[in-house]
């Protein structure tokens, strides 16, 4: 167990150090970044609370679109790196809770789905499809009465050429994603003793 552990806490360190390293000369937050890119448009809090739950649907569907242009593409190429960033909108409360350190990154992804289902409205093979997300989402949020439900990033727009990082000074104050996070390093500590065992018999065998 002793050793289990100190795998976890390894993993965890191994895990957040790159990132506490790039957050560190990014400054965490989209204020401070370039805006030499795409511009898309704010989302509401109330509106990320469905779109995240036909965020998939919308991202297959922009990926297998026929008829696209450079501006489609670089907005669907930043909603899946955006998306990575915010660990695949794993960390509970990422959407939902505005004091989560991932929720202006879930915001960012958001907005960007959000912006290639509009796009998807105006093409002609899309727009079928599209237009029956749309409606299913309008419909959503008026029968959850989230039209007007906003946070403090509600008005926030994006770019981009600006990577919107979680704010992983924040992680230590929030008990969901320091847990959730903890756990992720304590299974990629399992993984890497698994590997460790697995390897070691050949590398004996070779000698």
């Amino acid at each position: 167990m002793r050793h289990i552990g100190r795998f976890a806490f390894l993993g965890l360190v191994a895990s957040l150090l790159p990132i506490f390293i790039g957050n560190a000369l990014a400054h965490g937050g989209s204020s401070g970044g370039s805006h030499a890119g795409l511009d898309i448009p704010a989302i509401s809090h109330g509106e990320m609370a469905v779109i995240s739950e036909y965020r998939s649907s919308i991202s297959t569907l922009a990926s297998r679109a026929a008829d696209t242009n450079e501006p489609f593409r670089r907005v669907l190429n930043y909603s899946e790196i955006q998306y990575s960033y915010c660990l695949w909108g794993r960390i509970p409360g990422s959407v939902t809770d505005e004091e989560s350190p991932f929720n202006e990154c879930a915001h960012a992804y958001l907005a960007a789905t959000k912006a290639l289902l509009m796009a998807m409205r105006e093409m002609p093979r899309e727009a079928t499809a599209a237009g029956q997300i749309i409606s299913a989402i309008d419909a959503e949020m008026a029968g959850r009465g989230l039209a007007f439900i906003t946070c403090q990033f509600s008005g926030e727009a994006f770019n981009t050429a600006n990577i919107v990082k979680p704010n992983w000074s924040k992680v230590p104050l929030h008990p969901a994603s320091m847990v959730s996070l903890t756990g992720l390093a304590a299974l990629f500590g399992l993984a890497v003793l698994a590997l460790r065992r697995f390897l070691r018999p050949k590398a004996q065998s070779s000698e």
